[in-house]
């Protein structure tokens, strides 16, 4: 376990030190995990959330079409003339960030409303990397609202036996939903604090021309097919992906037949952001070397030791360290982990376990905005932003994330423990 141990924290670091690199960080550690017999080599190709993955390929490849027909610039526009300044405009799309967010996974909401965010931000002047991060943040955080806003939530339901009314009410008791949108009107006023600097008035012009419709189309199918996906028993764990891609084809086709398949296909391809599918691939395998050596599984037997019969300690040390872990390891197999330890948890204190469940979901799901490599969602938002010619540091990650997630873990905190203590 120790050997796993020391190459985590040396891949991570590396990761944080060399973001130019930190694909091939990435790839390079999970081969070492395999190569130094950590992770068996016949479970490697196991590991990989496909799904993720062709999600990913899929909704860059829309995003991608999406940005050339104009469509963003025009929302862009009609946004501009309902705000009063460039701080404004940045909370009302992290805000809509989080709506989608509720029903759509993170990093598709994050690649649909981004495109905004980066044309707001080269039609007014200013650098789109505060306004991408407030975006994927957001959206991090309303993944936990619904069953189907998170893989995570997605874990929790399917390890609970939860469906989607119980995120809403359970055992005749508010659900997590409504402490994660308290949480949500709690982040507005650090929002303002954090940009009130961007006083820019605003001013709009005649909205830009849309050149075609039909991706837009493709963006509103997207979003009403993966929500109907989600109500599917037994479905394929990469039916998201299949519908994403699927739809990205279906682009494809169309561009085919107005007589510009050709650039269409050199539009997608050049979409998708093959470094951050490299990145993302290279951490399943690591986090999976780390379950693999019981990394994560000591660290729940820790929690359950140090705890004691205390259900607030044990509540606390859930949510906190749940929330400190989830900054490095990918919240997915953390909340895979973690979710027989609570029960575990919460059985040997004879309380009823939803209280420990939401509080792991809780500080799992917003422990992700503290760096930039905590969420899928953050990460593809980086990718973004490279791809526009910005480096993202750590600090300018940090000084965003971390007192938003901060308010909405308190707020989440608190109500929950109240509600279901």
């Amino acid at each position: 376990m120790i050997p796993a141990a020391i190459l985590f924290v040396l891949t991570y670091i590396l990761i944080l030190a060399l973001p130019k690199y930190r694909h091939l960080v990435a790839v390079g550690a999970a081969i070492l995990f395999v190569v130094f017999g950590i992770l068996p080599v016949g479970k490697v190709l196991y590991e990989i959330d496909y799904n993720i993955i062709l999600m990913l390929i899929g909704t860059m490849g829309i995003v991608a079409l999406f940005i050339a027909s104009n469509m963003p610039q025009r929302i862009a526009d009609l946004l501009l003339k309902k705000v009063s300044n460039v701080c404004w405009a940045i909370i009302a799309l992290a805000l809509l960030a989080g709506v989608i967010s509720a029903f759509v996974d993170n990093v598709a909401t994050l690649l649909i409303v981004a495109p905004v965010g980066i044309a707001i931000s080269k039609r007014i002047g200013i650098s789109p990397v505060p306004v991408l991060i407030a975006i994927s943040v957001s959206s991090n955080l309303q993944g936990a609202a619904t069953l189907v806003g998170d893989t995570t939530s997605i874990l929790l339901g399917g390890y609970a036996k939860y469906d989607f009314i119980d995120f809403f009410f359970h055992a005749g008791k508010p659900g997590i939903f409504w402490s994660v949108e308290l949480g949500a009107v709690a982040t507005i006023p650090v929002m303002y604090f954090l940009f009130k600097k961007f006083k820019q008035p605003i001013k709009a012009g005649r909205p830009a021309e849309v050149s075609d419709t039909f991706p837009t189309f493709l963006l509103f199918a997207l979003v009403l097919l993966l929500i109907a996906a989600s109500f599917i028993q037994q479905k394929p764990a990469i039916t998201n992906g299949l519908i994403c891609v699927g739809l990205c084809l279906l682009g494809v086709l169309h561009d085919a037949f107005r007589g510009v398949g050709r650039a269409s296909i050199t539009r997608v391809a050049r979409g998708i952001d093959f470094v951050t599918i490299f990145l993302l691939a290279g951490l399943f395998v690591v986090v999976a070397g780390v379950r693999e050596a019981g990394v994560i599984d000591f660290i729940g037997q820790m929690l359950l030791k140090v705890s004691g019969d205390s259900m607030f300690l044990a509540y606390t040390l859930i949510v906190f360290a749940s929330v400190f872990f989830s900054a490095f390891i990918d919240n997915i197999p953390y909340v895979a982990t973690m979710l027989p330890v609570v029960q575990i948890m919460a059985n040997s204190m004879g309380v009823d376990p939803t209280l420990f469940y939401f509080g792991l979901l809780t500080g799992a799901t917003l422990g992700g905005n503290f760096t930039p490599i905590g969420a899928s969602a953050n990460i593809t938002a980086i990718g973004m932003l490279r791809k526009e010619g910005h480096e993202v540091k750590l600090w300018d990650f940090m000084r965003i994330g971390i007192p938003f997630s901060l308010a909405a873990v308190a707020v989440g905190y608190v109500v929950i423990w109240f509600i279901w203590k």
